[in-house]
């Protein structure tokens, strides 16, 4: 059914009288993020890819009409005329139908609730402009979707179960399931060169005393039953655990704009940068946890006596407080992705900014920041005092992950016609 046959229906029935929402780029920002919850759940690291198809192709059908920015990847085309809102709603429905098919008659309900809020009201735009934007959003969204579909991410190789050499990954309990997504590790990125422009120097060596260091730390703080950790660290162990990137970094993305009153168009070129610098943090992340493959604090704790470091002792009841992950340790994945992501957040509003996290997966915890450095100091200490993560593997993989976000911050979505691309002008 065309938009205005759709229209003329629910107007006669009385359900075109909408509450207002904030704008259609963050409003399906959180549809995006509540589909990402499932079912069925996407794990955190696949969950990057997902939010980075739908961010581009809402950036590129708002771009396509104001020519303001260079492409993520579809060039400007969009008929004269052409609704941004109408375009950035289909943009953003039919890349998550494309995602999610099972959720797909939620995304109808709201398509058509979003579409009449566009067509009714003071800011109501004509009928033959909002059936441009459809057309144009819709493109846009298939064309996403048919470059990231050959983006290698589909090249499923066979189970990696790693290495019995002391040091090596290896399948970790309770699941003792092989490797996630090795693929990852050779997906086209979005913006870098390619997985590997900023791979980091590795771990420590097994016999070094930063081993040594890093490994005493892990297993004193991040066991299950560790006599130092406090109640508050705990806390925020489990609540960094329980989400995706996205869903932590996008309602801070979101919130913040909200504040500084960040329309239309810029809350489209924010979400798209800051998704697109996730989804390659991953993917620089997996090149680098692949290609050194090290063993977990749990595979390290109980078989320390093979690693030939006598600052070291094994403990064969060694229990993390948190499950291990089934891919390699270094670099660790959430201080990569959390690297890239406040680097965008901060080239926006500065470090020194005053905000507050929030998780799906922890209702009713709320965790609080005076900078995004703070912000990136207990995510790490996080991953630590979880017991799955040695600390040179949170360092590596905050600089990776900064190095990433600087990169974009310098080669995506440039202006076109010499407007400011550092921090937001308020």
């Amino acid at each position: 059914m065309r938009f205005k046959a759709i229209c003329h229906f629910l107007c006669s029935i009385g359900l075109a009288t909408g509450i207002a929402k904030a704008d259609e780029v963050t409003d399906w920002n959180r549809t995006m993020l509540d589909a990402l919850l499932g079912p069925p759940t996407v794990s955190a690291p696949l969950a990057q890819r997902s939010a980075a198809i739908v961010q581009a192709a809402v950036f590129d059908a708002i771009n396509g009409i104001e020519r303001r920015y260079t492409p993520i990847h579809v060039a400007p085309g969009a008929a004269p005329g052409a609704s941004r809102r109408a375009a950035a709603v289909q943009a953003a429905y039919a890349s998550m139908a494309h995602l999610f098919p099972g959720q797909v008659a939620t995304f109808d309900q709201k398509r058509t609730i979003s579409l009449i809020e566009i067509s009714s009201g003071p800011a109501a735009e004509h009928s033959e402009s909002i059936e441009r934007g459809i057309e144009w959003g819709q493109a846009v969204a298939d064309a996403i979707w048919t470059w990231r579909s050959t983006d290698g991410f589909s090249n499923v190789p066979p189970p990696y179960l790693g290495s019995l050499i002391p040091g090596a990954w290896r399948p970790t309990p309770p699941a003792f399931a092989p490797g996630l997504a090795p693929q990852l590790a050779h997906t086209m990125p979005w913006a870098i060169e390619s997985p590997s422009q900023f791979r980091p120097a590795g771990p420590a060596s097994l016999t070094s005393a930063q081993y040594a260091a890093d490994f005493n730390e892990t297993k004193l703080m991040g066991s299950l039953a560790s006599p130092t950790r406090t109640a508050d660290e705990t806390l925020y162990v489990r609540f960094w655990a329980s989400a995706s990137p996205a869903d932590f970094w996008d309602p801070v993305a979101t919130s913040l704009g909200a504040e500084h009153h960040l329309g239309l168009s810029e809350n489209a070129r924010l979400l798209a940068l800051l998704n697109i610098a996730l989804a390659d943090a991953v993917i620089g992340c997996w090149d680098a946890k692949y290609a050194y493959a090290s063993w977990r604090p749990i595979t390290a704790v109980q078989l320390a006596g093979t690693d030939g470091n006598p600052a070291t002792a094994a403990d064969f009841g060694w229990t993390p407080l948190i499950v291990t992950p089934p891919f390699p340790e270094y670099p660790s994945a959430h201080s990569c992705v959390s690297g890239a992501g406040a680097r965008i957040l901060s080239n926006y509003f500065g470090d020194n900014t005053t905000f507050s996290v929030s998780s799906d997966g922890m209702p009713g915890v709320t965790r609080y920041f005076s900078s995004f450095a703070a912000a990136l100091e207990e995510v790490g200490n996080a991953r630590v005092f979880g017991g799955i993560h040695f600390r040179t593997a949170i360092i590596d993989g905050q600089t990776l992950g900064t190095n990433i976000g600087n990169y974009i911050l310098g080669h995506a979505v440039l202006p076109v016609h010499g407007e400011q691309t550092g921090q937001l002008e308020h």
